[in-house]
C-alpha cells in the first residue's frame, strides 16, 4: 500500500474528486476503493462512494501495489477492414475501450484482438497494449490500425513519429467557423487542475497540430475535416473546444446543454493512410460515420438546411 492525498477545491461527490485527482483511475474504480475502506477524508474512514466532499477536506487514499494485467482473449464481434500478415485495421464502435486499465480490464478491443488473432500481435507494448500502435478514444469511433509483427509495429511506430501517416477525422462541431480552412497550433499537456482533461493552457506540454477544412455549414454547427499532423492526447477536442468549437456531444470538453441526446461526441476516424511496413506499398482506407452522427446531420438538414464550405 501506498498513500497519496488531495485537497478538494470545491464540493462534489468523492468518487468524483477522486478520478480528477488520480491519472488512469475510473470513478467506478476509485468507488470499490472507497466501499474497500482505503479512503479517509479529514481523517475519517468514509466508505460511501458518493459522499459529498466539501472545499477543503483533506482526502488520503491508500492505494493498493499495482497489480499486472494480463488481458484476456473475449468473444467480441470485430469490425475488421484489412488483414494481413502483419498489420490489422479496425473500424472501431463508440463506447470501446482499446486497451485494459485499472478498474477496465474487459470488454476492450485489445481483449477482442486477443481471441481473434490468437499469439499474433506486436508485444512491444507489453501484456495490456499488444499491438497497439495508436489511440482512439472510448466514445470516439472509427479507424485504428493494429501491428501483428514486430517488424511492422516498428515502421508504423517510426511514421507517426515522422508525421507521415494520414489520419483524417470527421467531426459536428458548435457554431459557425467562418474560414473555408486553417491550421491550429499550440502546446498540449495535462490541464492544471482536473487531471482528466488536457489542455493548451498547460506546463512541460508538446506541441500539437491539426489542420481543418469546412465541409458544411449549418446555422448553429458545422462539419469539419480534421487531420491530424500530430496525435496528442485528445487533441481535436482540445483544439475546436479552445477556439469555441467543441464537438458535439463532448461531455468532457463541449457544453453543458446539448440539443441531442448523444452517448459520446460526434468524431469519426474516418481515414487511415500509411506505407505498408512490410510491402512498402501505400494504403488508405476509409469508413462512413455512424448511424447516430448520420441521423443528427439528417435533423439538422431537414431543420436548417446547410450550405457545403470549404474548398
Amino acid at each position: 500500500m501506498t498513500n497519496s492525498r488531495f485537497t478538494a477545491s470545491l464540493s462534489c461527490r468523492l468518487d468524483v474528486a477522486m478520478a480528477e485527482n488520480f491519472k488512469d483511475m475510473t470513478r467506478s474504480y476509485c468507488g470499490k476503493l472507497t466501499e474497500q475502506g482505503n479512503v479517509c477524508v479529514n481523517g475519517k474512514t468514509i466508505t460511501k462512494s458518493g459522499y459529498k466532499l466539501a472545499a477543503g477536506d483533506v482526502v488520503e487514499v491508500s492505494l493498493p501495489a499495482p497489480q499486472p494485467i494480463d488481458a484476456q482473449p473475449e468473444d467480441i464481434l470485430l469490425d475488421i477492414v484489412y488483414e494481413d500478415n502483419d498489420i490489422i485495421v479496425v473500424n472501431k464502435p463508440r463506447g470501446m475501450v482499446v486497451h485494459p486499465a485499472p478498474g477496465n480490464t474487459s470488454g476492450t478491443l485489445v481483449n477482442a484482438l486477443l481471441m481473434h488473432c490468437k499469439d499474433g500481435l506486436s508485444t512491444i507494448n507489453g501484456k495490456m497494449r499488444p499491438g497497439i500502435v495508436h489511440r482512439i478514444d472510448k466514445d470516439t469511433t472509427g479507424l485504428l490500425l493494429v501491428a501483428k509483427s514486430t517488424a511492422a509495429h516498428l515502421g508504423l511506430s517510426e511514421q507517426i513519429k515522422e508525421h507521415s501517416l494520414t489520419r483524417c477525422y470527421v467531426a459536428l462541431v458548435h457554431r459557425n467557423i467562418k474560414e473555408d480552412e486553417g491550421t491550429i497550433t499550440t502546446m498540449i499537456g495535462r490541464h492544471p487542475t482536473d487531471r482528466k482533461k488536457m489542455s493548451i493552457n498547460c506546463r512541460g506540454g508538446r506541441e500539437a497540430i491539426t489542420h481543418f477544412q469546412v465541409l458544411k455549414r449549418y446555422k448553429w454547427y458545422t462539419l469539419v475535416k480534421c487531420r491530424l499532423e500530430t496525435g496528442r492526447t485528445h487533441q481535436i477536442r482540445v483544439h475546436m473546444s479552445s477556439r469555441g468549437n467543441p464537438v458535439v456531444g463532448d461531455k468532457l470538453y463541449g457544453i453543458k446543454k446539448e440539443k441531442f441526446t448523444l452517448e459520446g461526441q460526434l468524431l469519426h476516424a474516418q481515414i487511415v493512410g500509411f506505407v505498408h511496413p512490410i510491402k512498402g506499398e501505400y494504403m488508405e482506407f476509409s469508413s462512413d460515420i455512424p448511424a447516430d452522427f448520420y441521423h443528427v446531420l439528417d435533423v439538422l438538414d431537414s431543420i436548417e438546411g446547410g450550405a457545403t464550405g470549404g474548398k
